[in-house]
């Protein structure tokens, strides 16, 4: 009867992370998965390949971007399916991070791609290093800087989701179209969400990019020129540009490790305590970032930049609650097979901005809440609070764009590291006062909660 009972209701394998509930339930969510980050995976190779010195060509770049694919692909199936100390058995998505873009740019202007290259190999051993070794070093991430890095992860891309809406960096930035057409997005997904029952609510944001794109295609902004380009099929090849090791790029790019290290915990820490309701295991940190590492060593001998979580990707499975591995597993088959084929990067690549952008605002919307019930959960005491304010204020402050002068007298290095990256400045910020700020301050104030309890008032 029990096993009777689990065939005929395979949906609720959909909201636990082991059962097969049947390619047909997962196919839309893998898709889903991998339509909110396939964009995102092709900037950072692209961004860095036209700033290397010679630039890339774009044929070049769109060889790299189909090697991306294959990468991302193959880190989110090790994700989801752990070997040994490789994975975490979470279902996360892994992409060409952001947060190497800029100092990437900037090596691979001084000495051309082949130190892009060569740096990543080494620094993806590094972080891979990170992993092993997370037991020594985990005692340092509190609840309270966990919780922090958290929101500040989905405090980080809402600009960048709000520029996308708009338009992006085109010229017709903020246009009408530009609005309408991200607007359909965000409203049919809500719609979506309040009006449909059971599983087919949690494909809001699938169908809320197909309404978006079809919204686009009535105001022309659908661009299908160069689908074919590069050809029908295209194999990847290992070290498409040799290896230049350059110290001062190495070093550099390990101390930005350390910031996705940070990143990637953060985005298991909202995973399993947005979703899961509990606290990360050590295996499951470890076997996280090791496999970003793994995804970042894979990722530079076929040519690209460093691999990492998406926490768009992690805010979408909170929004939704489908943690399902084999999501995961089938989503990172998928990346694989379309890295093969170019057209379909080419045409998954169509998807306008306003569409991408109404999707983000959702997604770190979720990453933003589930921050903020960690705060809650770690406690609010006068301490905890003193670290999120302090930290959140000054990263989100010093990081905006209007305000870039106030990094001007700062060594080159610390710009490079933490004038863009609000994240970095968090983890910075609110690892030193959790470090710094005596525990005893909160002994008083426990001592006021109990004679205030003991003479009838209650908080």
């Amino acid at each position: 009867m029990k096993n009777q009972s689990k065939q005929e209701n395979p949906a609720r394998y959909l909201s636990s992370l082991e059962g097969n509930p049947g390619l047909g339930r997962l196919l839309p969510f893998s898709l889903q998965q991998i339509l909110a980050m396939f964009v995102s995976n092709m900037i950072p190779i692209s961004v860095v390949g036209a700033a290397a010195s010679p630039a890339l060509s774009r044929a070049e770049i769109l060889s790299l971007a189909q090697s991306a694919m294959i990468a991302a692909g193959i880190a989110t199936f090790f994700q989801a399916t752990p070997v040994r100390k490789l994975g975490s058995g979470l279902p996360i998505i892994m992409g060409l991070s952001f947060t190497f873009m800029v100092p990437l740019t900037a090596i691979a202007a001084k000495y051309g791609y082949g130190a892009v290259t060569g740096t990543v190999l080494v620094c993806g051993l590094f972080e891979g290093l990170l992993g092993l070794t997370v037991r020594y070093w985990r005692s340092l991430m509190a609840p309270i800087v966990s919780a922090v890095v958290v929101t500040g992860i989905g405090l980080s891309l809402l600009s960048t989701a709000a520029r996308s809406f708009g338009g992006g960096y085109a010229e017709d930035f903020g246009a009408g179209p530009n609005i309408v057409i991200g607007s359909v997005t965000l409203l049919t997904s809500l719609l979506w969400t309040v009006l449909v029952r059971g599983n087919k609510k949690q494909l809001s944001i699938l169908v809320g990019i197909l309404a978006g794109y079809v919204t686009a295609l009535l105001f022309n902004k659908v661009d299908f020129s160069g689908l074919t380009e590069g050809g029908w099929i295209s194999l990847p090849k290992l070290l498409p540009y040799k290896p230049i090791f350059r110290l001062d790029a190495i070093l550099s790019i390990c101390v930005i490790h350390l910031v996705s290290a940070t990143e990637t915990l953060g985005d298991i820490s909202a995973l399993t305590g947005g979703v899961l309701h509990r606290e990360p295991t050590r295996e499951e940190m470890t076997g996280g970032l090791t496999v970003d590492g793994f995804g970042s060593l894979l990722s530079g001998l076929l040519g690209g930049t460093p691999i990492t979580s998406y926490s768009e990707n992690v805010g979408l499975t909170i929004m939704t609650g489908v943690v399902n591995r084999n999501v995961m597993r089938l989503a990172g088959v998928i990346l694989v097979l379309i890295g093969f084929f170019p057209p379909v990067t080419r045409l998954v690549g169509t998807i306008p901005e306003p569409v991408i952008g109404a999707i983000l605002l959702m997604v770190m919307g979720q990453i933003v809440v589930s921050g903020v019930q960690m705060i809650a959960e770690a406690g609010f005491s006068e301490r905890n609070k003193l670290i999120a304010s302090i930290s959140l204020s000054v990263a989100v402050g010093f990081t905006a764009s209007t305000e870039a002068g106030i990094w001007r007298d700062f060594p080159v290095w610390v710009q490079s590291i933490f004038s863009q990256n609000v994240v970095a400045l968090i983890f910075v910020l609110a690892l030193a006062l959790n470090l710094l700020l005596p525990k005893s301050m909160d002994e008083g104030t426990q001592n006021d909660k109990e004679r205030r309890e003991q003479n009838g008032f209650r908080s």
